[in-house]
């Protein structure tokens, strides 16, 4: 499977003096480095996507959104979830801005790079929806989930 496609490993046995395509396929074969890293992530994986957890679970805004100031992510009761990103929804675009301009101050990472679907050309949608995906984008702010954070940085 990792070879598929190629005669390679039939050239490093030296029964062929190079190694070319025989079939449809493509060569997957990782190297060293990335393996390693890949490997040890895999192994990190669970204490990881419990510390995310845990952070999207106490995230310090619940007052704020208490106070009607912000909406904070939702996930569904039935689903479940690696909180590989935490987002909150804001007023407006307005709000938006000044909280993203204050956030690099606060040596806070965050994005509004989510675009609404209505600017990809190829979908077509009711006037209604479209309304709805540019006042729900021009909301949103992505901030960081990264599993070392402390609890005091969060």
């Amino acid at each position: 499977m990792l070879e598929k496609g190629t005669d390679r490993s039939q050239f490093f046995r030296s029964p062929v003096d190079k190694y070319t395509w025989r079939d449809i396929g493509s060569s997957y074969l990782l190297n060293v480095r990335f393996t390693s890293c890949l490997f040890m992530g895999a192994i990190g994986a669970n204490k990881i996507n419990q510390r995310r957890l845990a952070l999207w679970k106490n995230n310090k805004l619940k007052p704020f959104a208490e106070l009607s100031k912000l909406e904070l992510a939702v996930i569904p009761a039935n689903i479940e979830h690696n909180a590989h990103m935490f987002y909150i929804k804001l007023k407006d675009i307005e709000q938006r801005t000044a909280f993203n301009k204050y956030m690099p101050a606060a040596n806070i990472l965050s994005a509004f790079h989510y675009v609404a679907l209505h600017y990809k050309q190829d979908i077509n949608l009711a006037v209604f929806m479209v309304m709805i995906f540019i006042q729900e984008s021009n909301r949103l702010v992505r901030l960081p989930m990264f599993y070392n954070l402390t609890d005091e940085e969060q």
